[in-house]
């Protein structure tokens, strides 16, 4: 049976608080890790919570469909007009190395587009929440984005190496770029105002940005593809061509950057 948004929320928030728990005491008793085809780490832990996930909320919800960085696909997903959309751990790299930015990130996605999502990030003690149409929060404090009028001096999350390419044909402006592992951080972080932006140009998944973008969108950022184009969920192929997320002018000042100049490979 299906549950109402406020009802998916706690659902949500009491799974992703207990797989943060699961995750935090594997890694303080020693992880496995290996090697993806796409040569991304992931551990034990991540496989593990992908299971207590799997296991809790579709128990709770058994109509709703799955997709998940960590189960392998079933097109089956594609009938069900509400879906969860999870990344167990986002960030895994930062998890094993102990560093604090890495999130449990799940989300319901209902005909296209998510409804619920959640964003916990344990190292951090902090808790992303929103619903469509409900504004988003953090630690139950409601958070909106920045929108400065101008790229120059804001703060970027991107990686730093993507602004000296020779490719550009115009110098980016200064700007205080640093870099998170995870991408639903990334987005949650422009949501709450400690970042102005964050840009990537290679693909994201879309268990990345199911929760973080509904959360970001909610708290007033414009959240695309790195062409402009709205991002889709529950679909065949769950990879968009990248990401630009940032209040509205903003937003528009990036885009227009993006669309001027030669984009590296």
């Amino acid at each position: 049976m299906g549950g109402g948004r406020s009802d998916d929320l706690e659902l949500l928030r009491a799974a992703a608080r207990a797989a943060g728990v699961l995750a935090v005491e594997m890694r303080a008793a020693g992880l496995t890790t290996e090697l993806k085809p796409d040569k991304s780490p992931v551990s034990d832990a991540d496989l593990a919570v992908d299971a207590l996930l799997k296991e809790t909320l579709r128990q709770a919800r058994p109509a709703y469909g799955w997709l998940s960085e960590e189960t392998a696909d079933h097109a089956e997903r594609l009938e069900r007009q509400r879906v969860f959309v999870v990344d167990p751990i986002d960030g895994t790299r930062a998890f094993i190395k102990g560093r604090p930015w890495w999130t449990v990130s799940v989300a319901v996605v209902e005909a296209g587009r998510p409804v619920v999502g959640v964003v916990w990030a344990p190292d951090r003690h902090e808790l992303y929440e929103a619903t469509e149409g409900g504004g988003a929060t953090l630690n139950g404090q409601s958070i909106h984005t920045n929108d400065p009028a101008r790229i120059e001096d804001c703060a970027m999350l991107a990686d730093a190496a993507l602004f000296t390419h020779p490719e550009w044909r115009e110098p980016w402006p200064s700007m205080r770029v640093e870099a998170r592992n995870s991408i639903a951080y990334r987005l949650c972080s422009v949501a709450s105002g400690e970042f102005d932006a964050a840009l990537a140009l290679s693909p994201k998944s879309e268990w990345d940005l199911a929760a973080s973008a509904l959360i970001a969108a909610e708290a007033g950022c414009v959240v695309t593809d790195d062409l402009g184009r709205p991002l889709g969920y529950n679909r065949v192929n769950t990879q968009s061509s990248g990401l630009v997320c940032a209040g509205p002018a903003l937003h528009a000042l990036i885009l227009r950057r993006l669309a001027a100049i030669a984009r590296p490979d």
